[in-house]
């Protein structure tokens, strides 16, 4: 390298030779002896350099020559000893090439050269057709990295097996919280002795101590009715595979002694920290809970939610006590606001005209004007019957308005209160519960992941049978004697009839005082008779459903529509309704093409099949005994083929998420 840098010295030395020659010649001019001698030695001096230059050009050349032999041998070896694999292939995609690496994963002495690429992977030969550039494949119990290189005929082999190792053990290791919550564990212990109740602790303890000790979780009891623990998410997978049977465990062993225990899981996960885990537990567990307990509830840090368990049907447990709490609360917000606007959801049924119409007189009985949104253009036969005798009593009627109309009326100082539903996709106009800064929900049904943003005031009893059930207990908590006529109680009453099939399903001992209530206030049950009575038309085109009806395993019946005919949807729900009072039918499900164009399926229980996860399965909810979704871009029979799936799925794993 030193004389590559002297061969260029001398070639600028080259130049103040020549400009030493002008001034030699200049000087002989001048004065001829001095400028011989100047020449004598200038010549002396080019020829010393010509001798030293040729030497340097030599051993530069000789030095170059050996460099570029070790740089071809170094790049022969690193060619033949990379790591990682290197085959060359031809338009027929033969192998032509391949470095002793690959050749490894050949059987014997056997060379990869020559045969075909498929003698690698079958998988590559298609992956280049398709254009991949990075391919994933598997060689043994080795998982490679493929680069390919179609123009140059060129691919390489990266081994990522340690890579895919490290990640997983990553991955499984990440710490999961849980927060294990004991359903109904304060109504139930305070009519226990403490014999009793030492008992029952030590029995779900050693259940939860031997499960946790089981999966290698750790679990520590933070108070009487809550656990914490924390495991790993391999744990977790576990656990999912199993569908939490720790659930059936703890019921099957509590419900020996008739004692309705049950437990509810609430699971954060992710990569947050530790905090912020601690509030997806807790928010999981809400939902649990909010849905009716007895499951487990697992959300990641994007809000995305899974659910397993959820088996039996709720016990009533809420308390007098809350409904009380709540309709003071309510009272105090209705007080403090401008106006009060109640809305349900779209295509509005009896329980959520009922509801609304309730909450109405509330806002009444306190002296604020309150209206209803509601839209005249999505109803149903039944609700219209309700809506025409409203439109016949003025008192009632000029509180009803459209959600053009309320988007008009709303301030931020109004009121805004949701009945029957707690999605915002479903409310009757969502633009509302931007505009305003107090929002209440009252719902009957289980929570689902999609709720109202930061309402000001919730009220979520899955236990009830209606919503009107709910603002019935809500009316008889508020100050001063209530007066409704006879068509705001009956509109109530038919809200929990229709809820109920006329008592018969997701009734308690307050839904029977609810109703008593009603009666007490005037509510006229032939006039519900009369607003459920239906069309002989709809009875028709309900019957079209069911004789096109399957008996899809032991108790499980489905039937669905034609193709190209369309059933509005509460035909569809009329239907499954009417197929679960057949004869060995304990859950049904309807399949039907709707007027909007959607698939829509109605599911209904008796409480022993959970229709709620089958249809969330599927992006609808609703409850553990009846259910719905709908669903675009499908057809009525790939709608069968994947509710089969669900369905048996369900079957085979009891709980199923």
């Amino acid at each position: 390298m030193n004389d590559i840098k002297q061969l260029i010295l001398n070639k600028n030395m080259w130049v103040l030779y020549v400009l030493s020659t002008v001034l030699t010649a200049i000087v002989i001019y001048y004065h001829w002896v001095i400028g011989s001698l100047l020449a004598v030695v200038l010549a002396l001096l080019i020829f010393f350099s010509l001798r030293t230059e040729e030497r340097l050009r030599k051993r530069t050349e000789d030095y170059i020559t050996t460099l570029s032999y070790r740089v071809k041998k170094v790049g022969e070896e690193a060619l033949l000893e990379m790591p990682f694999g290197i085959v060359l292939f031809n338009e027929d995609y033969q192998i032509e090439w391949a470095n002793p690496y690959m050749n490894k994963y050949m059987d014997g002495d056997k060379t990869l050269i020559g045969e075909p690429l498929s003698e690698v992977s079958e998988e590559i030969i298609s992956a280049i057709n398709d254009g991949f550039e990075e391919y994933w494949i598997g060689l043994g119990e080795e998982r490679f990295q493929v680069i390919i290189k179609k123009e140059e005929r060129l691919i390489y082999f990266f081994d990522r097996t340690k890579q895919i190792e490290l990640e997983n053990r990553y991955h499984n290791e990440e710490t999961i919280l849980a927060v294990i919550f004991l359903d109904n564990y304060e109504e139930l212990t305070q009519a226990m002795d403490d014999t009793s109740k030492s008992q029952m602790n030590s029995e779900v303890t050693s259940i939860l101590n031997g499960w946790s000790n089981d999966y290698g979780i750790y679990m520590k009891r933070i108070s009487q009715e809550r656990f914490l623990a924390v495991m790993s998410k391999e744990i977790l997978t576990h656990l999912e595979k199993t569908k939490f049977e720790i659930l059936d465990e703890v019921r099957e062993l509590i419900s020996d002694k008739n004692v309705p225990l049950t437990l509810s899981i609430g699971i954060g996960k992710g990569t947050a920290d530790l905090p912020e885990l601690g509030e997806l537990a807790q928010s999981s567990l809400d939902l649990a809970l909010g849905r009716g307990g007895d499951q487990v509830a697992i959300k990641d840090e994007e809000g995305k939610v899974k659910f397993y368990g959820g088996k039996t049907n709720p016990m009533e447990k809420r308390t007098r006590v809350r409904a009380r709490v709540i309709s003071h609360a309510l009272r105090e917000l209705v007080r403090e606001s401008e106006k009060v606007l109640i809305m349900g959801h779209h295509t509005p049924d009896m329980d959520s005209i009922g509801a609304s119409i309730g909450i109405l007189k509330l806002a009444q009985q306190n002296d604020k004007e309150g209206y209803v949104v509601f839209d005249p253009d999505g109803v149903n036969t039944g609700v219209q019957r309700l809506m025409d005798a409203i439109d016949d009593d003025v008192s009632i009627a000029q509180w009803f308005v459209t959600p053009e109309q309320s988007m008009d009326m709303v301030t931020k100082n109004t009121l805004v209160v949701v009945v029957d539903t707690h999605k915002p996709s479903l409310v009757m106009e969502d633009r509302l519960l931007t505009k305003t800064e107090h929002v209440v929900v009252i719902d009957h049904h289980r929570r689902a992941e999609e709720f109202i943003n930061d309402p000001t005031l919730v009220y979520m009893e899955p236990y009830a049978s209606s919503t009107a059930e709910l603002v019935t207990e809500l009316l008889q908590y508020q100050d001063g004697p209530l007066k409704l006529n006879t068509l705001e109680a009956t509109s109530l009453l038919a809200g929990i009839t229709v809820d109920t099939k006329s008592f018969t399903l997701r009734t308690g001992s307050r839904t029977f005082d609810a109703a008593s209530y009603l009666r007490s206030k005037g509510a006229d049950t032939v006039l519900v008779q009369q607003l459920l009575k239906e069309d002989i038309d709809v009875y028709v085109r309900r019957s079209e459903l069911i004789k096109n009806t399957t008996q899809y395993t032991e108790g499980i019946a489905i039937a669905k529509g034609v193709e190209g005919e369309t059933y509005g949807a509460i035909i569809i729900a009329q239907a499954a309704d009417t197929l679960l009072t057949m004869s060995g039918v304990k859950a049904s499900f309807v399949i039907s093409e709707r007027k909007d164009g959607k698939i829509g399926v109605s599911a209904r229980s008796l409480g022993e099949v959970n229709v709620q996860v089958i249809m969330e399965k599927m992006n609808g909810g609703g409850h553990l005994t009846n259910a719905a979704t709908q669903l675009e871009d499908t057809t009525i029979d790939q709608v069968e083929e994947q509710l089969r799936d669900i369905i048996e799925d369900y079957l085979e794993g009891g709980d199923n998420s």
